[in-house]
Formats: structure tokens, C-alpha cells, sequence
């Protein structure tokens, strides 16, 4: 596979992993920020590393599987690999403006 075909992989899972809701926030884990690393072997492997919004999250194992699942669903991808990580730990800074919109976070209401 070349750089420009594992780049473009990389790009759809990250969009099927926008399908990926957190419950407790109602908002994809791609804008949450939740996603840090989307990486492509030249096999159509996949290998997410994520977090959650916090260490022992009850959301933990269905947010894995769900972005597992998600990434195995892209045409093109064989296998996926997800690693939770808490280095560096999440802050609400890390969302994407649409999802600080959403939950409320603004220039007058920050955390």
C-alpha cells in the first residue's frame, strides 16, 4: 500500500469513527478529542490510540469496541488494534470547536 493509500485509510476510519458516540457526553469521539493517533499498515491493519474523558471511565470498554468495530467496518481495513493511553491525560482544550459548542464550552463558560 502506498503513503497516499494508507492516508487516505487513515482519513475513513477517522470519519466512521465520528459514529462512535460517547454516552455520557452525546458527542463522536473524534471531536471529543478521545482519538490520538489513527495508524495504517501496508496490510489494511489499524491502530487506534485513544482515551477516555477520565482514568476508569465506565465507558471505557464500549468506547474501544466501538471504535474497534467502527475501523474494521471501513472497506479496506483487515484488522484493528485499539489502545487506550491516559499520557497525555484528556482535557476539555483537546475538543474540537463543534464539540465544545455543543456541550456548552465558550469564551464565557470554560472549565
Amino acid at each position: 500500500m502506498t503513503d497516499s493509500g494508507r492516508e487516505e485509510l487513515g482519513r475513513r476510519i477517522e470519519d466512521a469513527l465520528r459514529l462512535v458516540i460517547d454516552p455520557e457526553l452525546g458527542c463522536n469521539i473524534v471531536d471529543l478529542g478521545l482519538v490520538y493517533v489513527i495508524g495504517v499498515n501496508d496490510g489494511g491493519g489499524a491502530r487506534i490510540l485513544m482515551t477516555t474523558t477520565t482514568r476508569g471511565c465506565p465507558a471505557s470498554s464500549f468506547l474501544k469496541d466501538g471504535a474497534r468495530q467502527a475501523a474494521v467496518g471501513v472497506p479496506g481495513v483487515t484488522s484493528a488494534d485499539v489502545t487506550l493511553t491516559y499520557d497525555p491525560a484528556w482535557t476539555p482544550d483537546m475538543m474540537k470547536a463543534s464539540a465544545r459548542e455543543q456541550l456548552g464550552f465558550g469564551p464565557d463558560n470554560d472549565p
